[in-house]
């Protein structure tokens, strides 16, 4: 019975097939996390929590690393955290002057704190969110590093507003529609001018009128001539008459 297992286990170990892949994966493909120009300014283990409005609870949001990362050209800083192995973002927002960290309630290593955005589900959400390190210590250098991200990006909006066009230059799209609106007043001065021509049909008048005196004068000339013409008939009817007479007496 020894022999007939022992020769089995040789066989076994005889029959091990090798087997070539089909498909060889040659080339290696990076995976982005969107973190390639951020530094890492603080990097520390600790468990996150989230607060349930709803159901009036606190719930774990995963265990990993929390890093404050800072932009190599913008120069902002935000809190990111990834569940471990799963690498799954559980917090991802900027740090802001009104986030305040307030010490957990009987527990000198976690700290609270209220977000407006989140993103780290995709879509931006209003958060209360808890962090609980291993010890105190800890938990206060993550204290000092998030202020100190606060006063970074306290800095960095302000060099961003002064670096951006002052507010009158922006102001001047707004100006240009009133533009037409004093175009627009101005306009009805031409409707003045137009009387202008009105003015102008007196001088016709002026024009025509010695037109009108000449045709008098003229006229006034024949009618003299008329009766100048009128009287020298009668002149020399005058003279006729005494011929007249003395002819008739010779008839007689």
């Amino acid at each position: 019975m020894a022999d007939s297992t022992g020769n089995a286990h040789k066989e076994e170990e005889d029959t091990g097939g090798h087997f070539e892949p089909v498909i060889k994966l040659t080339e290696q493909v990076d995976s982005k996390t969107h973190e390639e120009d951020e530094e890492v300014l603080f990097k520390m283990r600790a468990k996150l929590f989230r607060f349930d409005s709803v159901n009036a609870e606190w719930k774990e949001r995963g265990t990993g690393e929390v890093r404050l990362l800072e932009h190599k050209e913008k120069k902002k800083v935000r809190l990111v955290m990834r569940r471990d192995k799963t690498l799954k973002v559980c917090a991802n927002h900027l740090v802001t002057d009104d986030m305040k960290l307030q010490p957990n309630i009987g527990s000198d290593r976690s700290w609270v704190w209220k977000v407006a955005a989140d993103i780290s589900d995709g879509e931006p959400q209003a958060e209360t969110l808890a962090i609980r390190f291993a010890n105190a210590d800890n938990a206060g250098l993550f204290k000092e590093a998030f202020e100190s991200a606060q006063q970074k990006n306290t800095a960095a909006a302000a060099a961003a507003s002064a670096e951006a066009p002052p507010k009158a230059e922006e102001a001047k799209p707004n100006e240009s529609p009133e533009a037409p609106a004093e175009k627009k007043d101005e306009e009805p001065a031409p409707a003045a001018a137009e009387p202008a021509p009105a003015a102008s049909e007196p001088a016709a008048t002026e024009e025509a009128a010695p037109a009108s005196t000449e045709t008098k004068a003229e006229n006034a000339t024949e009618d003299k001539a008329v009766d100048d013409l009128a009287k020298e008939v009668e002149a020399v009817k005058v003279e006729d008459k005494p011929e007249e007479k003395a002819a008739e007496e010779k008839k007689d």
